[in-house]
């Protein structure tokens, strides 16, 4: 059975950095495509980033640089560097794996197979 577990969620001022981990068991990071996902209040769920078979990464627009997506295929965990927070980054953020796309074009959901619990990232002013 897949699981994914997502830790290294924080409370940090504005301007702060934080690096999420995803750990998974029963599923190989890097064989096919993963990604993180946040849920803002009062918003819908959102594709964070996301990582191909091939390495090739692709990010939200409004992200703008500040995050960086990577996986450790001999740790074989997943990682979000988040960099120079707003309280906008404030959310639940959450580890998806996908059950047999090696291509994903976009930070899209539906891609999406298996989901961790998230870890909580507060960003305060």
């Amino acid at each position: 059975q897949v699981q994914l577990v997502e830790s290294g969620g924080d409370s940090v001022q504005a301007g702060g950095s934080l690096r999420l981990s995803c750990a998974a068991s029963s599923y190989t990071f890097g064989e096919r495509c993963a990604g993180w996902f946040r849920k803002r209040p009062g918003k819908e769920r959102e594709g964070v980033a996301i990582i191909q078979a091939d390495g090739v990464t692709r990010y939200e627009d409004s992200i703008e640089g500040r995050f960086h997506i990577s996986q450790d295929n001999v740790k074989n965990l997943l990682y979000l560097q988040m960099n120079s927070l707003t309280p906008e980054d404030t959310g639940m953020y959450y580890c998806a794996a996908s059950l047999n796309r090696r291509t994903c074009n976009s930070p899209n959901a539906g891609y999406f197979y298996y989901w961790g619990q998230g870890t909580l990232v507060t960003v305060s002013s």
